[in-house]
This record gives C-alpha cells, sequence and structure tokens, in this order.
C-alpha cells in the first residue's frame, strides 16, 4: 500500500510539472473547514492558505480569510459567485457577511456568495505600519519643490516602516499575486467554474482572473470599471475630468431641486470664494472651528461626497462654511492597518520626473477642473506611490480580447471610475463583451435600481447578456443626511459602499 501512495504521489508531481502547475496551486476540494463567523454566527467562515510568493509555492505561507453565505435555495444552486468590494483594501469578508444588504434575494438563493480579504487587507495578514506615520502623511497638493521632496522621503520612510512590520507579504500583495490566490480558492470550493462579481477596484482583479483562467470563469460582472492602461497624464486627466463633472452635476441639481439650501445663489461663485478664502489659510472648518480648511480639503468633502452622491450634505456644508457655523466635532485618527499604498503602487506605474512636471501637471488640472482642482482619489495615488521604490510587479498593460462573456456596469457620472475608463475596456475585451450605461450618478452601480439589478441578475442566473447599448434611467439623488455634518474625509477609494454584517434573512 505504501508503494502505491508513494507512486501515486511521484504520478501527481510529474502532472504538475509537465502542466507547468505548481503542486500549492492545486487546492483540493475539502481543503476549507466552515465554522461560524466572528461577526455574525449566520454566516460561514474560514482561511485558506496560500504561498506568500507564488513563485515559491512550496515557501511561507500565509491564511487568506473566506466567508460565505451558502445559497437559500440549495436545490437549485447554481455555484459560487465570488464577490469583492474593491479598495483596494476592501473586506470581501464583510461583504459576503452582508451579501442580503447589497445582492438580490434572486442571487442569494441560486449562489453561494463567497467573499475573501486580500492578502495584506484586513483578516488577510494586513500591511501595517505606525499610527504616528500614517497620520504624519502630508497632503498631496505640493505647492513647492521642497514639500515635493519631502513628500519622497515620507513615501520612503512609511515603506521601509510597513516592510519592517508587516514581512515579506507587504511586498507580495499586487493583484496578480491575488488572481492565483482566488484560483487556490475556486479548486478548494470544488468549482470547475466560479462567477465573479468585482466593484470598484475589483474590476482589475476580475479582469485579470478572468484573462489568466478564461476556462474557470463561468459569468463575469465588472462594476465601475478600472482601466489599467492609462498612464500619468491620462490617470490625473480622466480622474480629474470626472470629479469635475460631478461638481458640474451638481451644480445643476441645486437649480433644479426645491431642497437644496442654496437655490437661488450662484453655487460656482460661493465655491470659487470658499476655494480662496481656504488658500489664505482664513477658512475656518464650520465643525472644528479652531482648524483652518484648506483647498485640499475642501476639494476632498466635495469628492467624498460624490459617491453616493450625497449632493443635499455637500450643500449643507457649503452653506455652513459660508455663514461660520460652530457645531463641534474633531477628527479621528488614522489606522495603523494601511495597505492602500502597497497594493496600489504595485499595480501601478504612474511615474513623476521630478517637480517641474509635478507643478505643470497641477496647474493643467487646475485649468481643466476649476471647481475640484484635481481629483483627490487620483493626486493621492499618484504622490502615495514616488519614491517608494521597487517598482509596480503589476504594471498597466491592456486586456486581451476576452474569451468569457463579461457585462461591464458604469455609471455615466461616476467620481472613481470615470465612464470613458468602462468604454475603454469594453473595446479591448472586444464582442464577448457587453457594456451597460447608467445615466445616473455616484460610484458602483449595483444595487441602485430595479433595471440595474435586473439586467445583472438576468446575466448571472441565466447568462443572458443584454442588447448592445443598454441603457437604465439615473436615480435623482435622495436627500440622504440632510442636515448631518460633514467633515474634510479622505476619499473612498476605488470600493463598494459600505455592508455592514447583516443576517441573511
Amino acid at each position: 500500500m505504501r508503494g502505491t501512495r508513494l507512486v501515486a504521489s511521484a504520478l501527481l508531481t510529474l502532472l504538475l510539472v509537465t502542466t507547468g502547475v505548481p503542486a500549492a496551486d492545486a487546492a483540493r476540494p475539502g481543503d476549507l473547514r466552515w465554522t461560524p463567523c466572528e461577526d455574525d454566527r449566520t454566516a460561514q467562515c474560514t482561511t485558506l492558505r496560500v504561498p506568500v510568493d507564488w513563485t515559491d509555492p512550496y515557501g511561507a505561507r500565509l491564511d487568506v480569510a473566506v466567508s460565505r453565505r451558502p445559497a437559500t435555495d440549495q436545490a437549485h444552486r447554481i455555484g459560487a459567485l465570488v464577490v469583492n468590494p474593491g479598495g483596494p483594501g476592501g473586506s470581501g469578508v464583510d461583504f459576503a457577511i452582508g451579501a442580503a444588504g447589497f445582492f438580490s434575494p434572486a442571487l442569494r438563493a441560486r449562489f453561494d456568495i463567497v467573499g475573501f480579504d486580500p492578502r495584506g487587507v484586513a483578516r488577510s495578514h494586513p500591511v501595517v505600519c505606525a499610527e504616528s506615520l500614517v497620520t504624519a502623511a502630508p497632503a498631496p497638493y505640493l505647492t513647492s519643490e521642497r514639500g515635493y521632496h519631502a513628500a519622497l522621503a515620507y513615501n520612503r520612510r512609511l515603506a521601509t516602516d510597513c516592510r519592517r512590520r508587516t514581512g515579506p507579504v507587504a511586498g507580495r500583495v499586487d493583484t496578480l499575486s491575488v488572481v492565483r490566490d482566488v484560483d487556490a480558492l475556486r479548486a478548494a470550493l470544488g468549482e470547475e467554474r466560479i462567477s465573479f462579481y468585482g466593484a470598484s477596484y475589483g474590476t482589475l482583479l476580475g479582469a485579470q482572473y478572468a484573462q489568466r483562467y478564461p476556462r474557470r470563469v463561468r459569468a463575469l460582472v465588472l462594476d465601475s470599471v478600472m482601466d489599467h492602461t492609462v498612464g500619468t497624464p491620462g490617470f490625473l486627466a480622466q480622474e480629474t475630468t470626472a470629479a469635475q463633472d460631478l461638481f458640474d452635476e451638481f451644480v445643476a441639481w441645486c437649480a433644479r431641486d426645491r431642497e437644496c439650501v442654496l437655490r437661488g445663489r450662484d453655487v460656482r461663485a460661493l465655491w470659487n470664494a470658499l476655494l480662496a478664502e481656504a488658500a489664505r489659510g482664513t477658512l475656518a472648518d464650520p465643525y472644528d472651528p479652531a482648524y483652518r480648511l484648506t483647498e485640499w480639503d475642501l476639494v476632498q468633502v466635495a469628492f467624498g461626497s460624490f459617491y453616493d452622491p450625497q449632493f443635499h450634505s455637500l450643500a449643507s456644508f457649503i452653506a455652513d462654511a459660508d455663514e461660520g457655523s460652530r457645531a463641534v466635532g474633531r477628527r479621528a485618527a488614522a489606522p495603523v492597518e494601511h495597505g492602500f499604498p502597497a497594493i496600489f503602487c504595485a499595480d501601478w506605474d504612474l511615474p513623476v520626473t521630478g517637480y517641474a512636471e509635478f507643478a505643470a501637471r497641477l496647474a493643467a488640472l487646475r485649468r481643466r477642473a476649476p471647481q475640484m482642482l484635481v481629483s483627490p482619489l487620483a493626486l493621492s495615488s499618484v504622490v502615495g506611490c514616488l519614491g517608494r521604490g521597487p517598482a509596480a510587479v503589476n504594471p498597466q498593460a491592456p486586456l486581451s480580447p476576452a474569451v468569457v462573456p463579461t457585462l461591464l456596469i458604469n455609471s455615466r457620472h461616476d467620481p472613481a471610475t470615470p465612464y470613458a475608463w468602462a468604454r475603454s475596456v469594453a473595446a479591448q475585451l472586444g464582442p464577448p463583451a457587453t457594456l451597460v450605461t447608467y445615466d445616473g450618478w455616484g460610484h458602483v452601480v449595483y444595487s441602485r435600481t430595479p433595471c440595474v439589478n435586473g439586467v445583472v441578475d438576468r446575466y448571472l442566473l441565466e447568462l443572458r447578456r443584454p442588447p448592445a447599448g443598454t441603457r437604465c434611467a439615473g436615480v435623482v439623488p435622495a436627500p440622504f443626511g440632510v442636515g448631518k455634518r460633514q467633515r474634510p474625509v479622505k476619499p473612498g477609494g476605488w470600493a463598494a459602499p459600505v455592508v455592514p454584517p447583516t443576517a441573511d434573512g
């Protein structure tokens, strides 16, 4: 018997070598041991052990946290729908646990909703850094050569600190490594093929997984699409154009909506006056009067409000800033988990040759976006990578024509993933890809309207793509948070809305 096992083992090893599939890549059904999740015992959780470095599959390992909401109609179960909320840095474990707050009952009935925290994130060996360094980050709107070089030095200190505290995982958090993790998860789930829903930055993961493993994908939905081909000029310009577009839409909404507290006033002139006061260093934060708002603070407030969007809250903030409201508030300290730059800078090569080029780009962006000045998300991302080293291991490259029929969906007015990006990716993928346009506002489209949900659900459930050119009407922004005090916040990244853990009824 022992000899038989040795022969079988030798044959398996030979098979793996001749097919080019590392043994560690060949996870087996039953490798996962599911238990009730600590955060919500109605969901199931487990861990998947994968190599830290997929080029060394027998080396050091890390545990990837996984959660699952089993299909509620097991008799008609289709398979696993693996989901990723983007970020980079969003928790797929939380996303799947809270599936009832995002995905339709029809999808939850027929699919196991499976989420995972990508390596370097949350429960999967997160990238951690000294809190004192994270909170000391300079504002990326750099206005002097001295400030530019100080930002590069800061990035080097931060990267060194994060690598020291995190270990080798900090250098292996690129999306291509996560692609390998997803396929190990697929195998461990016992699925020949998976369906995949990726939101925002998760669309990069979905697209790259389907490129590497096209025969292992049943269906692919890319919601609010990253275009992994743009270089520094296009990245900054297209993101900034999208941010200014949302400000223009905000102004138009305020002119027609009777609930806008600024209705009847010249909103652009009022905002420009606030920007000028902030540039002089004399604009008090209406919710923390001891603090003086900068131009950067203002554009972050506006940009953060565009995700839902929260046009009502932005109007209230502008009114309060203009009137000098004295409601008291404090800023929260940044957490020590800080994986965004490690992940983003491994996936993107966005060089800037020096301060002269940087200043010229900022000036051009200000002309392009007179109210927004720049996309805070794009600028933070570019500046956060300067001087970090080493070079991106997963730099931009066009996608090959798709093998898997793919559904793309994007808002016409999206602050974080411009509509132009979705059009570009659809063109790269060719006829197997169908782009559905949501003629509305905000970031991440699914769960906004019955039209959107119907298009996505029919595709995932029946593999029926809609006709080319399909559009869903936009819904006018609701009065979310009317009267709520809104402070300057960091941009939300490329991520789906936060879904709180909810028992799946």
